[in-house]
């Protein structure tokens, strides 16, 4: 229990060259200690983290919150030195939650009971997160035509499946409403080597969203009724040469490893990694010895292919079933310790993918499969 100090007290503290203040007693409302302890969390948060709180759907929820309710706080003081009486209603927990798109039940905010789990809540917040398309008017026609190739049976939905399907141009169905992927940014690795790139994504409703596309991918997976919106049906699944004004969709690449993995090492000139891209393959295998992908090791290119007008998620999808029988059963440990099977190498010499990319060009894979024990394509 605290002290008092009597008269005599604070004369022999005065002799001593101590000042005795007296503690004045609070007399504020309760509207007034909310705002107070709002902006205490803010103090707080800038003295953890070194910067004030910030907007962005990639952001944690908390300190999405925080922005917001300083947005406010900064509102208030800009017009008026007093705390107004309504700033408890302004400042709430659950309008503030609200305002972000994210439910609350009458829990407070501090207790994650009224939060939902993790996985949806970085799906939601990303998603939820959008702003107003100021020119929606030139993408308004886009959702016309699809969904009128939808009706005429051109396109078809179906359950999404990998973030390789997530491209520029591409129509995608999440939350109810028709996505459209308008931009992609340059691609990046993330901390844990994986690819990822920011993504302007345009939703039928005349909103939009910048958001990654780890979170698109989230999202998608997330939503039980997500799906991707197919491209039209038409022109080859492979050509050699552009024609008409084609342009490039990607290229086949096949890489050797420099892994000194036993496994790898005896079978250097077998074992190679067949995979398909957007970007040049230079860029592609970039940090290719930080990434398990690569089995955390360098490569070498040991043949491209280029490809157009082409599905590259179905193309990959084909080559991988055809050698399927000759995959390479190995793990390796990425950056962080954690065990990682990669799925794109297979024990197959390069004459047998010579071979069916050839197959693929002419139309005739679908007679033909691998056969490990011969090394190379045989009639089914």
């Amino acid at each position: 229990m605290a002290e008092k100090f009597t008269a005599e007290d604070d004369a022999l503290l005065a002799e001593l060259g101590i000042e005795v203040e007296a503690k004045k007693a609070a007399n504020r409302t309760p509207e007034e200690e909310r705002f107070i302890a709002g902006f205490e969390e803010i103090q707080r948060f800038v003295g953890e983290h070194g910067h004030p709180p910030r907007h962005g759907g990639e952001r944690d929820i908390f300190e999405r919150l925080y922005a917001v309710r300083l947005d406010r706080i900064r509102e208030l003081s800009g017009s008026s030195a007093e705390v107004p009486g309504n700033t408890a209603d302004e400042l709430d927990d659950d309008a503030l939650l609200a305002e972000l798109g994210i439910e609350a039940e009458t829990s407070p905010i501090t207790e994650l009971r009224h939060v939902r789990s993790t996985a949806e809540k970085h799906a939601a917040e990303q998603i939820a997160s959008r702003d107003r398309c100021e020119d929606f008017a030139k993408f308004k026609p886009l959702f016309e035509q699809v969904q009128s190739e939808l009706n005429a049976g051109l396109r078809e939905t179906r359950p999404f499946e990998m973030k390789a399907e997530i491209e520029q141009g591409r129509f995608f169905i999440v939350g109810g409403q028709k996505a459209y992927v308008a931009g992609k940014g340059e691609v990046t690795l993330t901390d844990q080597g994986r690819t990822d790139a920011r993504l302007r994504v345009i939703f039928d409703n005349g909103t939009e969203s910048n958001l990654l596309m780890r979170s698109l991918q989230r999202a998608l997976n997330k939503d039980k009724a997500g799906r991707r919106i197919t491209e039209l049906t038409a022109g080859p699944l492979f050509a050699a040469n552009t024609a008409g004004g084609d342009a490039a969709s990607g290229t086949i690449y096949v890489l050797r490893s420099k892994s000194d993995l036993p496994l790898v090492a005896g079978n250097r000139e077998l074992v190679h990694k067949i995979g398909v891209t957007d970007m040049s393959v230079e860029r592609r295998i970039a940090g290719a010895h930080l990434q398990p992908t690569f089995l955390m090791a360098g490569v070498e290119i040991v043949a491209t292919y280029k490809l157009y007008n082409i599905n590259r998620a179905k193309l990959e999808n084909l080559i991988h079933r055809i050698f399927a029988s000759a995959r390479l059963d190995i793990e390796v440990m990425d950056r962080f310790g954690n065990p990682v099977v990669p799925r794109e190498w297979f024990l197959v010499p390069l004459h047998a993918i010579d071979a069916a990319v050839a197959k693929i060009k002419d139309g005739s894979i679908k007679s033909v499969r691998y056969d490990p024990e011969r090394a190379s394509l045989v009639e089914r």
